[in-house]
């Protein structure tokens, strides 16, 4: 979805990213699997235990003006996701110009705070930039474009990056891939490539597909399994499925995300929760805030509940920055922390699921 411009335990080449950093709330032993220091009970430092990094979206206009923002990225998460300034419109924005500037800053952010980095996007239909867009290119020409883009930026960011969301958002709900100006100009063999010239760009990064509407099982998120087997048949370099998790309280939640997930988990492919909000109905009220709270939860124990979940990201962690009003009209509250930074319902729950879930590792 448009972001507007404004378990298997982690293991070494995780702690590898991380060996230079000075840890704050997080040591790791041998193996590189995170525990908790005792006096530690935030989100991050609780899925450590629980062998699930539990990671935030970061709006880097947030991060640079808003002292409390960047107190509480610092300190709850033990992962990040940049929301915007890694898409291509923002890297490139003039062909053959980049401008690395915001999104090195994130990463400087994290490995400062000994937190790791999901790089997003590399290849999307949105957020593309003019020139672009606008361009008549041919197909040969196009497909050249692409791979350099995902060569230049995997290679940008080598070695500091834990997983990078390839692909995102290639089909539609009804399980067909998306009629965007990839499908149309170089066929679906642009998906595969894709992942190709990423791992060739960065062989120890894990490259994950990533959508939404896929976290019960249904049409799309089996199409999405169809895929998979097929790209892994194909020997192509796919480790992981990104569920988005994007969810409304005037909808059911997904009771059916564990066994979707271990659909994956079965293949041995990683998954993550990427992107996980609950959005409600304007005004937000204590009944609303219970139901956004059981949306979290099931997110949360679909993770925790299969082997090889690695992370659990949340987009945004505070209404205050919030993409949802924008996008939806009448919704919004979507995040754990209010526009004060009050934790709500939805937090403890996420909390208490990594209290019980502690032992697992």
């Amino acid at each position: 979805m448009r972001k507007p411009i404004k378990a298997v335990l982690v293991g070494t080449a995780a702690a590898a990213l991380l060996a230079p950093c000075t840890i704050n709330a997080f040591a790791h032993d041998d193996h590189g699997r995170g525990h908790q220091d005792t006096r530690a009970t935030t989100l991050g430092a609780l899925g450590l235990r629980s062998g699930v990094r539990i990671g935030t979206a970061v709006d880097m206009a947030a991060l640079a003006d808003d002292a409390p923002y960047r107190a509480k990225a610092a300190s709850e998460f033990s992962s990040v996701t940049p929301e915007n300034v890694m898409k291509w419109e923002v890297v490139e924005p003039a062909r053959g110009q980049y401008d690395w500037k915001a999104a090195d800053e994130l990463v400087d952010f994290a490995r400062a705070n000994g937190q790791l980095v999901r790089g997003h996007t590399l290849l999307w239909h949105n957020q593309l930039p003019a020139w672009l867009t606008t361009g008549d290119f041919t197909a040969d020409e196009l497909r050249a474009i692409l791979r350099k883009h995902i060569t230049d930026e995997a290679r940008h960011f080598k070695g500091r990056i834990w997983q990078w969301d390839v692909v995102n958002e290639v089909f539609n709900d009804d399980g067909t891939l998306r009629d965007s100006i990839w499908l149309q100009k170089l066929g679906p063999g642009y998906i595969a490539d894709a992942f190709r010239w990423a791992h060739e760009a960065d062989p120890k990064a894990k490259l994950f597909i990533n959508d939404y509407n896929i976290e019960g099982v249904n049409a799309k998120s089996t199409a999405l399994y169809d895929l998979v087997v097929k790209l892994r048949k194909q020997h192509v370099p796919i480790h992981g499925v990104g569920i988005q998790g994007h969810l409304s309280v005037q909808y059911n939640a997904p009771h059916d995300i564990a066994e979707n997930m271990k659909r994956f988990d079965d293949l041995g492919l990683e998954t993550a929760i990427t992107e996980a909000d609950v959005r409600v109905p304007m005004p937000s009220d204590s009944t609303k805030q219970e139901a956004q709270a059981e949306g979290y939860d099931v997110l949360l124990r679909g993770c925790l509940l299969t082997r090889k979940c690695t992370d659990f990201t949340v987009w945004g962690f505070t209404d205050k920055y919030s993409w949802v009003p924008d996008t939806f009209e009448g919704e919004g509250a979507a995040n754990l922390f209010d526009e004060d930074y009050k934790a709500k319902p939805a937090y403890s729950a996420l909390r208490d699921d990594l209290l019980l879930a502690g032992g697992r590792n």
